[in-house]
């Protein structure tokens, strides 16, 4: 995993070029293309966050790998497999219906607050999920009825082009609604954290301010 010394490299210095840097940025390995084995690499390298985005998948490797790490679910979440990984995910990033937040609540293990992302379309994309920005403020103000769920910040994927800075402006619209967000304190949605950027466009976002990204293929490659 020699690949993660580059990786945290280049998270230097984007941090140091720009003033919207976060402090820390989280290094999510996504592992969906890998194998257990090479899931279990990426722990033993020392690689905390692990991100899965097929429930099935996820959970065989979880149950394999004796719950080591902190595991992200990062794709389409299906309210019908919600039970299925509920106890097994620390983080869900892609909260985007009150019919999801609802079997969240429902399933969430008793006492537990579940940390959740709420994804955001900020390109506008029709091939992807997520709330527009117009929708977001008061689609998270409706959470507050969801004593499960705690909104720990937003989360977007941006459109994949071959210039990474043409997406720059997607990332700092993110940005900016966060903090809207943050200014309404409410207690449900403290909503400090960013998940946005990948293998292709992680420097642009950590420039912008993302405090999770979600490197897979730059960092361990597709089986």
């Amino acid at each position: 995993m020699h690949r993660m010394n580059d990786i945290r490299a280049t998270i230097v210095a984007a941090q140091k070029r720009c003033d919207a840097a976060a402090e820390h940025v989280h290094v999510v390995a996504v592992t969906k293309y890998v194998d257990t084995s090479t899931t279990e690499q990426v722990l033993d390298a020392g690689i905390e966050h692990i991100g899965e985005n097929r429930v099935e998948e996820g959970v065989d490797k979880w149950e394999a790998l004796g719950s080591r790490g902190t595991w992200h679910f990062i794709g389409n979440l299906q309210s019908k497999k919600v039970k299925q990984m509920i106890d097994k995910f620390q983080y869900i990033h892609s909260l985007d219906r009150l019919s999801l937040a609802k079997e969240i609540n429902k399933r969430a293990p008793e006492d537990k607050r579940i940390k959740c992302f709420v994804q955001v379309n900020v390109s506008g994309e029709g091939s992807k999920s997520g709330l527009s920005p117009e929708e977001t403020i008061e689609f998270i103000e409706k959470l507050g009825s969801y004593p499960s769920i705690e909104v720990v910040g937003l989360m977007t994927m941006a459109p994949f082009v071959e210039d990474p800075e043409t997406v720059r402006p997607y990332f700092r619209r993110l940005r900016e609604l966060r903090d809207d967000i943050v200014s309404k304190e409410w207690t449900h949605a403290p909503c400090h954290e960013l998940s946005m950027g990948m293998s292709n466009d992680y420097v642009v976002a950590v420039e912008e301010g993302a405090t999770y990204i979600r490197v897979g293929s730059a960092l361990v490659g597709k089986n």
